[in-house]
């Protein structure tokens, strides 16, 4: 695996934007098959942001409360109580997974890629990429769902879409808490039920979550072309919090590939190992601005 001390930073490429923007255009066009990396940064750019103006307007009972700063300082806090929690989590679930994406940065990215073999491979959590039309066997999120929900135990590896439960909290919610009956508990065991993401060794992958891993796997099987043709990996929004899942894999399978391409957009980390600098287009900036960019 490349090292992550080479990387060499996007500014200081010999290319002007308008350059890297042709060439990521015209990688596009002469790509054989697509891989979309995933991270927050996509989702941040979609409008998905957990601080600021946005988490004032959804919070400020909470805000008010315990003087939290952002959506994850709030959803690690020890409430105590369930039905608080669930007051927080419900809403905390509603606006990051079941309302409309506040800007239209996944529907411009499938419009660039339409027509063409792809998938993507993400670690995002608020389901964009179906709910803007992307196939879903096309599809693998490898680290949960806001809208699952599994045992605490985990007593048994099963999930349960929690879409018509949290509409119903966060409709019923007063002062912070939902009522007591709906909160929600395993159904074989009777314990807590949690949310549907890693951060620990309970984390639940379920039947759907090995079939979609599967379909990544035979992406690159059965299309040998992938991994020997004119290859796009299109890293978007990535960071260094879980780089082995997205990042390290796109540097190893581009160095193997002479005719692969690694295209990394990101608003602050964009770069690229020494080792595959002639293959990677580096761009630094707003994802769905450069997105924008490439569609028009």
């Amino acid at each position: 695996m490349c090292s992550q001390q080479r990387i060499t930073p996007s500014t200081r490429g010999s290319w002007e934007q308008s350059a890297k923007l042709e060439r990521l255009q015209e990688a596009l066009r002469a790509a054989d098959a697509v891989v979309i990396g995933a991270g927050a940064g996509l989702s941040t750019s979609a409008g998905y942001t957990y601080s600021g103006e946005r988490f004032q307007q959804l919070f400020p009972d909470f805000i008010a409360a315990y003087q939290f700063s952002n959506m994850y300082e709030a959803g690690f806090y020890p409430y105590r109580t369930p039905e608080e929690t669930w007051g927080f989590w419900s809403r905390y679930i509603y606006y990051n997974r079941y309302v409309p994406i506040p800007k239209p940065v996944y529907q411009q990215l499938l419009q660039l890629v339409e027509g063409k073999e792809y998938f993507v491979l993400t670690t995002n959590v608020d389901h964009c990429f179906q709910r803007a039309g992307f196939a879903k066997e096309r599809l693998f999120y490898t680290q949960g769902d806001y809208g699952l929900w599994q045992c605490s135990e985990p007593c048994h590896q099963e999930t349960y879409d929690n879409e018509a439960v949290v509409r119903e909290m966060v409709a019923r919610q007063r002062d912070r808490k939902v009522p007591k009956e709906l909160v929600p508990h395993c159904p074989k065991c009777g314990r807590p039920m949690a949310m549907n993401l890693r951060s620990d060794d309970t984390f639940v992958q379920d039947a759907g979550w090995y079939r979609a891993a599967k379909r990544y796997d035979q992406f690159g099987q059965q299309h040998r072309q992938h991994r020997q043709g004119k290859v796009l990996y299109l890293e978007l929004g990535v960071g260094f919090n879980t780089p082995g899942i997205i990042k390290y894999p796109f540097w190893r399978l581009t160095k193997d590939n002479p005719q692969a391409v690694y295209a990394c957009l990101n608003y602050g980390q964009a770069g690229a190992p020494t080792e595959i600098a002639q293959q990677a287009i580096c761009i630094n900036g707003d994802v769905g601005d450069v997105l924008g960019a490439l569609k028009s």
